[in-house]
C-alpha cells in the first residue's frame, strides 16, 4: 500500500537525511539537545571593573622632618613675637615676611597657577604691603589687611589673562590665586596682634597648640600610621586625633600658668582651635597630592610640596588666633 501520511516515521527518517546539521536529539528531533552556553564569563570584567587600589606607603623619615619643621616653624613665629618691643616691630615683619616667601614659593610650585612667575611678583608685592601695613597701623587694624589680599587678587586675575594660553586657565585657577594670596597675607595678622596686650599669650598658646598637633600626628604616622584615613594619602586617623589631643593639653597646661583672662580652659579653647585648624589645612594639602597623582599630573619639586602643608597650617592658625583674641577673650 502507497504510504499516504507524509509525515510517518519512514519520511521523518528521510528528512533527517536531507538536512544533517539540525539537531537529532529526542524524539525526531522534537526537542533540541542542551547547547553548550558560549556565553563570555563576566569574571575578568568584574575583575577588572573592581582593580584594588594600591596603598601608598608612609616614609616615616618623611614623617619625621615635616613634623620637626612645622615645630621650627611655630617656635620662630613665637619668639618672635615675644622678643620684639613696642617699637621695634619691623624686625618681626622681617620675620614673617622670610616665612610669607617660603610659603609663596611652596604654594606657587604645588598649587600650579597661570602666569607663575607675574602672579608669585604680584603675590610677593602684596605680602609686603600687608607687612607694612600691619607695622604702622592701629592695632588689631584686619581692614587694611583684606583690601591688601583684595587688590592683589585682582592684579594677580589681571596678570593672568594677558596671554591667551593663560586666560584660558584663568576662569577655572581663580579660587587658587585667591588661595595664595589669602594665604601670603595671613602672616601680617600676627604683627596687629603682637600690638595688643593680649596678643603675645594668645600667639604662644596657638602656636604651640599648632606645632604639638603637627609634630605628634607626624610622629605618630612614622611610627603607627592606622587606620589609613585614604589609601592614596599617607596619612593615620590615630596620628590626626592623637595630635590633636595633645596639642590642646599643651595649650591648657600653658594656660594654666598665665594671667587672667587666661586659664586652663581658654588655654585648651585657643589650643583646640589652632590644632583643628592647622590640622585640617595640613590634610587638605595631603588629599590635594593625592589628587593630583591620580589626575596623571607630574609631581611637583618635593621640598615645595612637603612644606606646603605647615605653612598653610599655621597661616590659617595665624587667623584662628585673631579671631579667638577678639571674638572669645575679650
Amino acid at each position: 500500500m502507497p504510504n499516504d501520511d507524509p509525515w510517518d516515521a519512514e519520511a521523518s527518517q528521510q528528512v533527517a537525511r536531507m538536512n544533517p546539521g539540525r539537531p537529532k536529539a529526542g524524539f525526531y528531533g522534537a526537542v533540541p539537545e542542551d547547547e553548550e552556553d558560549q556565553t563570555p564569563s563576566s569574571e575578568p570584567e568584574d575583575e577588572e571593573e573592581f582593580e584594588e587600589i594600591p596603598i601608598l606607603p608612609v616614609r616615616p623619615q618623611l614623617s619625621a622632618a615635616i613634623g620637626g619643621f612645622a615645630v621650627l616653624l611655630a617656635v620662630a613665629l613665637i619668639i618672635g613675637g615675644h622678643v620684639t618691643g613696642p617699637g621695634a616691630r619691623v624686625s618681626y615683619a622681617i620675620v614673617l615676611f622670610g616665612v610669607q616667601l617660603l610659603g609663596l614659593l611652596a604654594w606657587i610650585m604645588a598649587l600650579q597657577p597661570p602666569a607663575a612667575g607675574a602672579t608669585a611678583g604680584v603675590v610677593a608685592v602684596s605680602a609686603l604691603g600687608a607687612d607694612y601695613l600691619a607695622v604702622t597701623g592701629e592695632p588689631g587694624a584686619l581692614l587694611p589687611l583684606f583690601w591688601v589680599v583684595l587688590g592683589g587678587f585682582t592684579a594677580a586675575m589681571i596678570a593672568q589673562v594677558i596671554r591667551a594660553q593663560d586666560r584660558q586657565r584663568a576662569k577655572d585657577s581663580w579660587r587658587t590665586t585667591l588661595l595664595i594670596v589669602s594665604g601670603a597675607a595671613a602672616y601680617a595678622v600676627l604683627i596687629t596682634l603682637v600690638k595688643e596686650p593680649l596678643g603675645a599669650p594668645a600667639i604662644l598658646i596657638c602656636c604651640t597648640g599648632a606645632g604639638v598637633a603637627l609634630l605628634i600626628a607626624r610622629l605618630t604616622d612614622a611610627v603607627f600610621p592606622k587606620p589609613r584615613i585614604a589609601a592614596q594619602v599617607p596619612r593615620g586617623a590615630t596620628g590626626v586625633v592623637l595630635g590633636a589631643m595633645l596639642g590642646t593639653l599643651a595649650s591648657a597646661v600653658l594656660g594654666s600658668y598665665m594671667v587672667l583672662p587666661f586659664d586652663p580652659t581658654k588655654g585648651a579653647v585657643l589650643g583646640l582651635v589652632a590644632a583643628v585648624a592647622a590640622q585640617l589645612v595640613d590634610l587638605a594639602v595631603n588629599f590635594g597630592e593625592a589628587g593630583r597623582r591620580l589626575a596623571g599630573e607630574a609631581p611637583t619639586f618635593w621640598l615645595a610640596r612637603h612644606m606646603q602643608g605647615p605653612l598653610g597650617g599655621f597661616a590659617l592658625t595665624a587667623v584662628a588666633t585673631y579671631l579667638s583674641v577678639h571674638w572669645y577673650l575679650t
